[in-house]
């Protein structure tokens, strides 16, 4: 089982930048795939990027291709998520999650282990 805890979020102006970060506690296997998904209120919760392991392929959500950038660093267990040009629609809480075994991307039940969440908020 792999433990994930988000740091980085916070209050941001349109336009800004903030940058997440996920510390992936890795006992016994490495994962395949590292993601972040994001919930704004009263929404359900959507894909936003996502990397492999390995040969760190990404893949982004239509809304944030282009804006957000997500890299991992397998050294340090830990997968970034850096945003630019935030806009108020980003506002939600982002969560980072792994997956053991190949799944389809974009799907959260691909995922089996979830971080707590950390909150972005972006002012118009």
């Amino acid at each position: 089982q792999v433990q994930l805890v988000e740091s980085g979020g916070g209050l941001v102006q349109a336009g800004g930048s903030l940058r997440l970060s996920c510390a992936a506690s890795i006992r016994t296997f490495s994962p395949i795939r590292m993601a972040w998904f994001r919930q704004a209120p009263g929404k359900e919760r959507e894909f936003v990027a996502a990397i492999t392991w390995s040969g760190g392929i990404t893949s982004y959500s239509d809304s944030v291709k282009g804006r957000f950038t997500i890299s991992r660093d397998n050294a340090k267990n830990a997968v970034s998520l850096q945003m630019n040009t935030l806009k108020a629609e980003d506002t939600a809480i982002y969560y980072c999650a792994s997956a053991r075994y190949l799944g389809v991307t974009r799907y959260e039940s691909s995922y089996d282990s979830w971080g707590q969440g950390t909150q972005v908020t972006v002012s118009s």
